[in-house]
């Protein structure tokens, strides 16, 4: 079946409008890997505490027609010290995962798992300036330097701090990338969660949408990290979804909006909903309103897969010895960004 028959047969069942002149899906679509951020023991043991994600794992979701993989670890774990070495072996761990996605034209995104903090110590304070996070990522983007599977996540849901505050931190973390001759993209989130619903809200002091106005990059090679869940505090610990139609699009329009007027694109990191009709819907809502908007919208990655998540209500690990997908892999399908649509490893924004 062609993809935008397939576009057309979910929205009929799920009475989701999809805007005729949708035709190529993003240039990335895929999960997150989660394990190797799992556990409170620092550095702990692999496979004890935590565990990365596996070889089987990276060719199942390589097999549904996923081109991206968002894996999140610990700072405290990759550098055991502020402005220190990275631990060999956990970044060997990584390695493995990066040159196997690499091998069958997976890119991976490196995402320290941390909401801005070190050991409990917020970015930006006295206990851990920017230039503390400059340091970790300067030397992160050494390692990976010319590494053209590799996207540089900037850090996981931000929170709980000046909007500015973080803007100024991810800006020294942009410019030490940088400095290094590391091209890579970037994935700049905002505060507050980096929530897109919330985007241009003040509850947290000032908006995203104005804050992150400041970001600056001298290879004009960033996106904006969002997240999004559709229960009714947009927290992503609920099963149930907004029942209302388009939830899914409604949620992104506003942010939507402000990246096309500012010239920026956006990626999609975490959204997820458990396997109920109201979450279809708004799953579906989004996917489609992005694919609608691929101009802005770089891609998404579902939360979550790995091998530890047992029966949590949004993973998408595959049961039956990788045999028996999740019910809401079907809901993803559609929306698979196809190889046509992103060239392997090419230069330019265009080509990530």
């Amino acid at each position: 079946m062609r993809q935008g028959n397939a576009h057309q047969r979910w929205a009929l069942l799920l009475g989701i409008t999809i805007t005729a002149a949708a035709s190529a899906n993003t240039q990335l679509g895929g999960v997150n890997l989660a394990g190797a951020e799992f556990g409170s023991a620092v550095p702990g043991t692999i496979n004890v505490d935590y565990a990365w994600p596996s070889n089987a794992e990276l060719d199942y979701f390589r097999n549904r027609g996923m081109n991206v993989v968002r894996v999140p670890f610990l700072w405290e774990r990759m550098q055991p010290a502020p402005n220190g070495s990275l631990d060999a072996l956990y970044l060997a761990s990584l390695d493995g995962v990066v040159v196997h996605a690499a091998s069958m034209g997976v890119r991976v995104i490196l995402d320290p798992h941390n909401y801005a903090r070190y050991g409990g110590n917020v970015i930006g304070t006295v206990a851990l300036p920017n230039a503390a996070f400059a340091d970790f990522w300067s030397r992160l983007s050494i390692h990976y330097l010319g590494n053209a599977s590799v996207i540089f996540g900037l850090m996981n849901e931000p929170n709980s701090m000046p909007t500015e505050q973080w803007a100024s931190a991810a800006n020294a973390a942009i410019a030490a990338i940088r400095a290094n001759g590391a091209q890579q993209l970037i994935l700049v989130p905002g505060n507050a969660w980096t929530g897109a619903h919330s985007w241009s809200q003040n509850w947290y002091g000032t908006p995203n949408a104005t804050a992150m106005l400041a970001i600056t990059d001298s290879a004009d090679h960033f996106a904006f990290e969002l997240h999004q869940y559709f229960d009714s505090d947009y927290s992503g610990t609920s099963s149930a979804c907004a029942s209302a139609a388009g939830t899914g699009a409604s949620q992104l329009q506003g942010v939507t909006t402000w990246l096309r007027s500012h010239g920026f694109k956006g990626f999609l990191g975490e959204f997820a909903g458990a396997a109920n009709a109201d979450c279809q819907s708004a799953i579906m809502s989004a996917l489609d309103h992005m694919q609608t908007n691929d101009d802005v919208w770089l891609g998404w990655t579902w939360w979550a897969a790995g091998p530890w998540w047992g029966e949590y209500m949004y993973t998408l690990e595959p049961t039956g010895n990788f045999a028996i997908d999740r019910p809401q892999m079907s809901w993803l399908l559609p929306f698979m960004p196809t190889p046509t649509e992103l060239p392997l490893f090419s230069d330019g924004f265009e080509g990530l």
